[in-house]
Order: C-alpha cells, then structure tokens, then sequence
C-alpha cells in the first residue's frame, strides 16, 4: 500500500464577508481535490471548513508520490499521418508534437481493420512534496470572490488581507507564499479569547489546535451551537425565536466562538408597528427577535456574541444600548410621519426619480393611477373597487419619502398602510399599500385582495413597458431591474383570478407612456414585451414540468395571453396523457399532412372527385372544425382537443387508401386542398407538427 499523509492547508485571513466564506467553502470543495486530479495526485476525501477569518482544507491519504502511467493514445490513420514517401504529414507531426513526442516515435498498428499511428505516453512518478506548493498557491488564486481587494503595495487580490498560512503534509511544511505570506507551522485563534500564534506539529493535529484557541471551525457546528443556544433562550423566557435563514447564516459566519445572549429593551418601543422594531434588529444589527405564546413581538431578543462569555452582562449591555438608539430613532420617526396624512407625501414624490427617461416616483404614480383604473375597468370591478383601487395606487408609493422609510428601507409598503389607516383611509386600500410588492420573488404570495392585486400589476407592468420603452429591457443574465420577476408576478397575479388581457394592458401602458411625452415605436415595443412575458411564461412552464414540445405547440399558434397558454399547455399535456397512442398517431398525420400542404392551392376542393375515403375525411373535417370553432370561442379548449381526436380514424383511413401524389394533376391538387383543409382544423389549436418531431 502506498505510503501517505494528511494534508492540512489553512488561510488565514482578516474577517471575509459571511456570504462569501459560505460560497468559498462551496467552491473549495471543487477547487482542491480537480487541483490534485490535474496533477495526478493520489488521495483521500477533501473535507472543507472555515470561520470568519480562515478557510481550512484536511486532505485525507495523500500519497508521497505519483504513480508512473503509460498511456497510449490513437491518432490519425496511417495513410493521412504519412505521405507517399514516408515522410510524416502536418497532421502526424501536430498528433506527436500534442503528445510531447517527435514524430519518430509514432507506431502504426492495426485497430478494426484499419491502419493508424499511435503514441506511448510515460508519465514517471514524481515526489509529491514538490507538486504541493504549486498546487496550493494555485488554490488560492482559483477562489471567485464578489468582491476582491489589494493591500499594502501589493499586487495580489483576495476577499481580505492574508495574515497566515499553514500549509502541512503529515508533519512536513508545504512552502507556499502568497502576498509577501510564506506558510509555516503556525495557526491563530480567536483574535480576543486565543490569539496565538499556536504551533501545529502535524496535519492531523491542526483542527484541535484550532479548536483549543477558541474557534468552531465548521459552519454546521457553529449553527448547532447557536440553535442550542435559542432553545435555551427560548426556554428562559417562555418566547419563542424567529430565525430568518438569511441572517442565521450571515451570524454564523459572523462569529468564530458563538454564544447566544438575551437582551431586552423599554417596553415603549412595542407601540411602534412590529415590522420596524424587527427591521432595526434583524436587518441592522443581526438580533434574532423573540415573540410570546399568542405571536406578538415582546420586548426580549436574542444576540449571538463572539466575545468572552464570561463578560456577558457588559456584552449584553452594550448591545441593549445599540438597539435602543435604533428603535429611539424608528419611534421618533414614526411618530413625525404621523403627524401628516400619508396624501400630503404624494406631491414629495418628485424628489425621487424612478428613471432618469421615465421621469419621478411621482410621475410613475400618475401612470400606475392611470393604468389601475383601466385594469380595473377590464377585470369588471365594481364602483366601490375601482375607488378603493385609484386610491390605493395613488398612495402606494408615497411612504418613500416618510422618514421611517428612509431609515428603514425594507419596511416600504408595511410603513404605508400603517399610515394609510392613521389617516382613515379604507382597509382595502391600506392592505393593499402594504401588499402591492407582491409577489417580491419565485414562490411568494400575491396579494390577499383584488384591489392590492391590481394596484400590483399595474405597477409592474409599467415599470417593464417604460423600460422598454427606453431600451432597458433584460440582457442576458442582466437584469438590474427585476423585470423578469416583475413579469412571473404579473403572471402569478394573473393566474389567481384576475381576468383581463394582458395584451390590452401591455396597449394601455404604452398609451399612456406616448400621452406622457416619452417618443418610441409603440408597435414594436409592445411586440417586444408581449414576447418577453411569453417567453417567461415558456420558461415557467418547464421549470414546472411541462414538456418542451407540448409548450412550442401551443405557442406556435399565436397565443400572447401568458395564462391562456399555461392552461392550453396543461390541458393538451393530459389530454395526452389520457389517450397517448391517439395523440401520438394524430401527429404523425398532421406532419404528414402538413408537409404534402400547399397553402397557394387553397382550400376549394371538387367534392365530386373524391373517393370514398375522401369523402369522409371532408365530412369528418367540417363537423370537427365547427365543433372546434365553438369549443374555443367558449374558452372550452379540452374539448376542441377532445373533437381533434375524431380525426384520427379518417385520417389514418385516407393515407392508406389515398395516392396524394397522383399522376393526374387533377385529383393530386383536389387532395391536397383536402388536406389543407385538415390542417387548417389546428390552427387555432396546437401545431402538432412540433409533437410528432418529438417522438
């Protein structure tokens, strides 16, 4: 068995982002072990782990040498690799010069019946030890950080400033440098509990070391001790925690040597709405915010410290007055804000610009009052709706320029309808302030209520035609203004009972625009966004399941309504399912039938030459095509799927007893208006051309 060691490599580092030691300790996993495969490296699992300031990675059964290999590999055929007088061509000498070899080294041998060159590849084992250093500078240039930054007067980048390096195998230093950083055999600790240095003698003995200095080294321990910690807590005081997994993983990598504390705060604070005080701790200082038995908020909550547990009571207090000034600051602002009607914020709106070619918030309010009331007009709301949506649409925006919104971004919408009611404005349209966001991402609620769902939509929707409108749509995987989320939320809203046309929307929008001034193609702007929403909503669809070619059957019969090609596509989809060997044959016919067409021949058959099969393929198609005609013009589309299937027997009974092609002109040109007849049944359906190529 070959001889081995661990390997232990660890950077250290000033504190790294805790969203980015999270994505490079991912990318560690992948990095190390393809950086030893590249080199030929034999070894054992790759384990990664880290804190906030050091990225560690214990190789297990690393082999102190490379095995030798011999490799042969087949290159061109003989006749191609040499000319007519021996001599190699350009290809045998590119073959070779590929492999490292002259091409005097190529052998011919005979594979299959065939003559071709070869090349014998040795590859000697080499001492690893002298492979590592290579290997391990390049594992820190390979980590992909968001952001890097330079230091000192060097040239090198990284998340943070390298401190140290210690680079082992077994209990041999690995040298490697980076950024005027040599490794050796040394770690740090806790930067206040366990400073350190510590010296590590082996590989296998540097996460105790770590450890012993006061550092978790795992992000999955370092959250069971904060989890363990909230139950305790938890059971201190007969509340319960709210974990957002956003802010628990930023907290783990926030702390090397985790406790969880309970701080409290005045009571008085609890007249501020909810939503602010837990924005001031989650979002601002990263407490975790703790609610009573019946789920209202109490004045306790929770602190992960990563300082000495023995001075808790000064952490505690410190962090007691830190929340204190925040939540001073949220009750002196709301309790300013109050002090005017959410209205008399609507005219301050033009202090904020929404696009620098589309104008203020202020101009965007008046477009989206605008277009609510259309929306609502065409969803058929009732008098009382449509005044509840007008306002709502009005208002919605104006918390922007509250001063609790300001200080606390993540609360607009929430601030608004806490507002919108101080000033009598109706429960609709305060619920629908706080709600018109939705859905915010993939998988979130939309609105509870129609007059938030259209106060929603037409707010979205004007965002996604103005910048259209002034060629900002999405590029690529640019995207810095969500209007691809702003289109699945539109469709999702859709979707939860608001029936209207999207297409006639996407007209009012763009009508609004030109009445504001703004100079574009209206035509081509709406084309571009009617193919926008389609193509998200094609997206959707097989994100969900739905088959690639049930999607583009449907779509390529002109539907722009995103839900009515959602519908059509699952209802051809179990249709489908249903009766698969009917649906399959009646495709294969249909291409049949739609690559012998000849759509400049018409449609104005003889009746009087056909033949019997002929004959019943027309009656089968008149009856089928008005009972499709009526089932689509009702909305009844599983129907006009379920008429199609008539089709097949008459179909499949005419192919086989009909010469399309016939040599007389005559009867060849009356079965081909015949059949363009046939085809022209789907029109309006699905192309089931598309199914039939699928098969």
């Amino acid at each position: 068995m070959a001889d081995t060691r661990t390997l232990a490599f660890e950077i250290g580092t000033e504190e790294i982002p805790a969203f980015d030691l999270k994505a490079a300790t991912v990318q560690l996993a992948k990095i190390m072990p393809d950086a030893l495969d590249a080199k030929r490296i034999p070894h054992g699992e790759v384990k990664i782990f880290s804190s906030p300031r050091r990225l560690i990675t214990i190789v297990d059964d690393v082999a102190l040498q490379t095995q030798r290999t011999v490799e042969e590999f087949r290159g061109p055929k003989t006749e191609i690799a040499f000319d007519e007088g021996g001599q190699p061509t350009k290809a045998a000498i590119g073959f070779a010069r590929g492999k490292g070899l002259e091409p005097s080294a190529l052998v011919r041998k005979e594979e299959g019946g065939v003559e071709y060159v070869f090349a014998t590849v040795e590859t000697p084992a080499m001492n690893v030890v002298d492979l590592l250093p290579d290997v391990l500078g390049g594992v820190i240039q390979s980590i992909y950080w968001p952001k890097s930054m330079r230091w000192g007067n060097m040239r090198a980048l990284f998340s943070r400033p390298v401190r140290w390096l210690c680079a082992l195998l077994g209990s041999d230093v690995v040298p490697v440098s980076f950024a005027n950083v040599s490794s050796g055999r040394f770690t740090y600790g806790h930067r206040f509990l366990s400073p350190g240095p510590h010296e590590v003698s082996s590989a296998d003995e540097l996460l105790e070391v770590v450890r012993k200095a006061n550092v978790v080294p795992s992000q999955d321990e370092r959250e069971q001790v904060i989890r363990e910690g909230v139950k305790k807590a938890e059971a201190q005081t007969g509340c319960n925690a709210e974990l957002p997994q956003k802010t628990l993983t930023e907290v783990i990598n926030l702390s090397e040597y985790p406790t969880v504390m309970v701080g409290t705060f005045d009571e008085e604070f609890l007249q501020v709405p909810e939503e602010i005080i837990v924005d001031a701790m989650l979002m601002h200082q990263r407490y975790f915010p703790l609610y009573d038995a019946k789920g209202k908020l109490s004045n306790s909550f929770i602190v992960v410290s990563n300082g000495n547990p023995e001075c808790e009571a000064t952490i505690i207090d410190g962090n007691e007055r830190v929340v204190a000034a925040r939540l001073y600051d949220a009750k002196f602002f709301y309790e300013e804000d109050l002090k005017q009607p959410l209205s008399s914020y609507v005219d301050r709106l033009d202090e904020v610009v929404f696009q620098e070619q589309l104008g203020t918030m202020r101009q965007k309010t008046e477009r989206v009052v605008q277009l609510a009331k259309c929306l609502a007009a065409d969803a058929s709301l009732d008098d009382a709706e449509c005044v509840d949506v007008e306002r709502a649409a009005m208002l919605a925006k104006a918390d922007l320029v509250t001063n609790a919104v300001v200080e606390f971004t993540s609360v607009q919408g929430i601030m608004g309808s806490y507002y919108a009611q101080a000033s009598g404005e109706t429960e609709r349209v305060a619920r629908a302030i706080a709600e018109h966001y939705m859905p915010r991402f993939s998988g979130d609620d939309v609105p509870s209520d129609i007059v938030g769902r259209i106060v929603a939509m037409a707010d979205k929707l004007d965002t996604i035609c103005g910048l259209f409108a002034v060629d900002q749509a999405p590029t690529g995987s640019s995207d810095p203004f969500a209007l691809r989320r702003a289109a699945l939320g539109i469709i999702a809203i859709m979707q939860s009972g608001v029936d209207i046309s999207l297409s006639k929307a996407i007209q009012d929008s763009l009508r609004i625009y030109e009445e504001s001034g703004l100079s574009f193609n209206v035509a081509d702007v709406k084309s571009a966004v009617e193919d926008f929403f389609l193509t998200r909503t094609r997206v959707l669809l097989r994100d969900s399941g739905s088959s690639a070619d049930a999607v583009e059957a449907v779509g390529a019969v002109g539907i722009v309504e995103p839900v009515l090609l959602i519908e059509r596509v699952r209802a051809l989809e179990a249709a489908r399912d249903e009766a698969p060997d009917t649906f399959d044959d009646l495709a294969t016919a249909y291409a049949r039938a739609n690559n012998l067409r000849d759509s400049a021949l018409g449609v104005d058959y003889n009746s009087a030459l056909f033949s019997e099969s002929e004959s019943a393929l027309a009656q089968s198609i008149a009856d089928t095509q008005a009972a499709v005609d009526k089932s689509l013009e009702s909305g009844d589309y599983n129907t006009a799927l379920t008429q199609l299937a008539h089709l097949r027997g008459p179909i499949d009974n005419f192919f086989d007893k009909t010469m399309v092609m016939d040599e007389n002109i005559e009867l060849r040109e009356n079965r081909i208006k015949l059949l363009n007849k046939f085809t022209g049944v789907f029109a309006g359906v699905a192309d089931f051309s598309v199914m039939a190529k699928s098969k």
